[in-house]
Formats: C-alpha cells, structure tokens, sequence
C-alpha cells in the first residue's frame, strides 16, 4: 500500500516543486504565466513558459511576480542589483545577498536574465572587431547551346550595431558575357560598395557619414567617388520594423571612359527600412535621392530592395534588385541600370 502510495503521489510532488521553482507573473486580468523571466525591455515584460514559448505582455498588466532565478534589476536610479525579485503590492523586491531593496514596480527601468544581461554588457564597450555579422551572396547563370552566356553576381554586406553607434559596409557586382556565332562580348559589368557610420545622439536621432564608390562599363562610368554626412531620425524602432530617415549634403566627383570629368556639391535625402515578414523570412530597402547644387537640375536616384529566407541558421535564398537612375549621363547613354539577382545567401556572426 505505501509504495502504491508513493509512486501514485510521486509525479504530482515532482510537478509541484516544478511549479514552485518556476518564475511566476500574475497579470491584471487574473492569468497566471510560470516559466522563466527574461527580460523587462520598455514597456514589455518577456517570459519564457514551457510549452507556450517566450509570451510578451505590458509591464503595466503585471499585477505581481516573483523568480526563483536571479535577475539583474535597473532600479529607477539607474542603479543595477542582481537578486531573486518578488512583488509586494506595488513594489518590487529584490533579495541581493543578505540585503534586499525595494523599488515602485512602475520605476523599474529594466530586468533581464543571465544572458540578457551578458548581451547587454557586451553592447556597452565591445572591441572594434566584436558584434559584426553579415551575409554573403552569391548568384550563378549558365546557359550552354546555340548561344553561351555566364553571368556571376556577388554582393557582401557587414554590419556592426552597438548601444551607441552602427556601422554598415557593403559591396556588389555583377558581371556577365556572352557568346554567339563565336563572337563573345561583355554585356553587364557593374560593381558598386561603400560604408556609412551612424552615432547616436539620442534614442531618436543620429549623425551619419558615408562614402560610396561606384564603377559602371555601361554607363561608361570609370568611377563615381561620393563622400558626405548628416542627420538623420529614427522613425520607426520595433520588434519587427525598423525605418530610418536622413538627409545631409555631400561631394561628388565622377569620372567617365571617354574623358569628362565633373565634380558638384549635392544635397542627399533618403530612407532604410527593413521589416521581418515571418520568422524566417525578411525585406530589406534602402532609397537615397542626390539634388545636385552645382549643375540645378540634374539629380540622381539610388534604390535597393531585397528580400531573404532562412533555409538553416547559416544559409538563406536571397532576392535582390539594385537600380540607379542618372539624369544626365554620358551622351549616347541610358539614363536607368537596374541589376536583379537571386542565389544563395551565406551568413555569419561575430
């Protein structure tokens, strides 16, 4: 009879202490949420439950909540203690050792577990060659019979985002060449990269610079040499959208096959968006306008969309079109060059 006891009330004890031992979140409407606390990010608390995974909610609809793990709290002086929290009406509690401090729930400016908490540390002063990640891409068509063609196109992006400053570096071509009656020729080459520097003078705005360089066999374009800097003002900052807008001025000298050369101030005003459709899947856009001030009138576009799917953490499949738009090319030019490409996509994290 005991030991049909034991093994009958066993599994009930074991869900109990598991129940015990997990963090709990109470909210306004009466819901109980147990799992693991990770992060009071804002206005938003996030926890981790078993079987419904990381659960968000208003840190306004937390009526009270406790840990068995211990967190890292930012108290409204700014002050971080790391302890076991629990609420008491509308204060928090947070037992740090053999001393335990309380804060109004409504001041706490942040809480995060153990590796939130290693993340944001390692934001506030990482060394120049931590935090980069970045994708490569890599596009390949043949065509073999009648007529050969090959076309490759390759594009490299990097990217290093701190609490304070973000640096972005990027490079594409595409080159292509066929050949019929035994004649072969060039028909695209085009290769274009730069860099910009964002640093952040408040949650909202920021001071950018940047520099472009631009080669382009078709639009007879030797090289296009572009430094600038501005301000810009972060319009749109989300858990799945993040939209930027700049403007400023800069200096442009271009340099063509056939001899000109011109140089002219400009003023540049664009935008960068990226948005993540689904959890595997996301759309990146950029557009910058160039008014040019030395020669009224004349001006250029910039526009790049692209859009990405994860296959494994280290693989995607990318779609990507880059076009540019020049109001007075060289004579006996197009004034439009749009390169479209798609293949796979190589990422990597530092």
């Amino acid at each position: 009879m005991t030991n049909q006891f034991v093994r009958c009330f066993t599994p009930l004890l074991l869900l109990s202490w598991a129940a015990l031992a997990a963090d709990q979140v109470v909210l306004t409407n009466g819901d109980t949420i147990t799992g693991a606390i990770v992060k009071k990010d804002g206005g938003k608390l996030t926890i981790k439950s078993e079987f419904l995974g990381e659960v968000t909610m208003p840190w306004s609809a937390v009526k009270s909540l406790r840990s068995d793990a211990e967190l890292s709290v930012v108290l409204p002086s700014g002050e971080t203690v790391k302890g076991r929290i629990a609420s008491a009406g509308d204060q928090l509690q947070i037992a740090a050792g053999t001393e335990t401090k309380t804060a109004p729930l409504v001041g706490i400016a942040a809480v995060r577990d153990a590796a939130e908490q290693h993340h944001f540390e390692r934001l506030l002063h990482p060394g120049i060659l931590e935090l980069w990640n970045g994708n490569l891409d890599i596009g390949l068509a043949l065509a073999r019979g009648n007529a050969r063609s090959d076309m490759l196109s390759t594009a490299f992006t990097a990217g290093r985002n701190t609490r304070n400053d973000k640096i972005t570096l990027y490079f594409n071509q595409i080159y292509s060449t066929a050949r019929v009656n035994n004649l072969t020729s060039t028909i695209a080459s085009a290769v274009r990269g730069g860099w910009k520097y964002n640093r952040n003078v408040s949650p909202r705005m920021f001071l950018t610079g940047f520099n472009d360089y631009e080669h382009d066999r078709f639009q007879n374009l030797n090289i296009r040499f572009v430094a600038g800097g501005g301000a810009g003002v972060r319009a749109v900052k989300s858990e799945h959208t993040q939209l930027d807008f700049d403007a400023g001025i800069d200096y442009q000298r271009e340099n063509f096959l056939n001899g000109l050369n011109r140089n002219s101030a400009e003023a540049n005003f664009g935008d960068n968006l990226s948005y993540q459709v689904s959890k595997g899947t996301s759309v990146t856009q950029s557009m910058r306008l160039f008014t040019n001030l030395s020669d009224t009138g004349a001006y250029r576009l910039n526009f790049d969309i692209g859009s990405s799917t994860v296959l494994k953490k280290w693989l995607g499949w990318h779609v990507t079109a880059s076009d540019r738009f020049l109001s007075n090319p060289v004579q006996g030019r197009q004034r439009n060059d749009l390169l479209i490409s798609t293949g796979f996509r190589l990422t990597f994290a530092k």
